[in-house]
């Protein structure tokens, strides 16, 4: 059980103290893109809806750890659950348009912010029309072939999700933090 909040912290990106951060709308999350700078996510509607079911595998100093996730997002919410290897429910959030609820089955000091989380869940699927308006000034987030690529104002690479197309359906299958030096790599279940 030790290695499941080591995990959730690799989901985010590893920097906790957004909860102090003052928000300007408490109905919109804000998650780090990489230290020292904050950004809103983008409302919580997408179309068509997706219904995933996934094993992720995070990369972090020559160490792997494992999580299934159930994500359910559709014009009006996302929902994600998060469970053990062992099937057991560690966590559920919510994300409408009333904000981010979470509920914690089993007590995880370490788990990062929720909106930590969905950052990159949503920079994985939300088209970029949606993240454009909430970059810092400069940021761009692109798609380049099977690849997205999100840069900071300076041009430096922060994040790349690759992905593949099954069914006519692009799904991510690796997401690379290069500022925060996380690699998830995502296995699609079949539903």
């Amino acid at each position: 059980m030790k290695k499941l909040p080591i995990l959730a912290l690799l989901l985010g990106t590893f920097l906790l103290s957004a909860c102090s951060t003052p928000k300007p709308d408490n109905s919109r999350p804000q998650a780090w893109l990489k230290p020292g700078t904050l950004v809103m996510l983008p409302a919580p509607g997408i179309s068509p809806s997706i219904t995933e079911q996934q094993l992720l595998s995070a990369q972090v100093k020559g160490k792997t750890q494992s999580l299934m996730v159930l994500l359910n997002a559709d014009q009006q919410k996302v929902m994600l659950a998060g469970l053990s290897p062992l099937g057991i429910r560690l966590f559920r959030l919510t994300y409408d348009q009333t904000g981010v609820k979470t509920e914690q089955s089993i007590t995880l000091p370490e788990l990062p912010p929720a909106s930590q989380v969905l950052a990159d869940i949503m920079l994985s699927y939300w088209p970029i029309s949606a993240w454009q308006p909430q970059l810092p000034a400069g940021w761009t987030l692109k798609d380049i072939d099977s690849r997205r690529e999100l840069r900071d104002d300076q041009g430096e690479i922060i994040e790349t999700i690759d992905y593949l197309t099954r069914d006519g359906n692009r799904q991510p299958v690796s997401v690379r933090h290069h500022r925060f030096g996380y690699v998830i790599s995502i296995q699609h279940l079949e539903n």
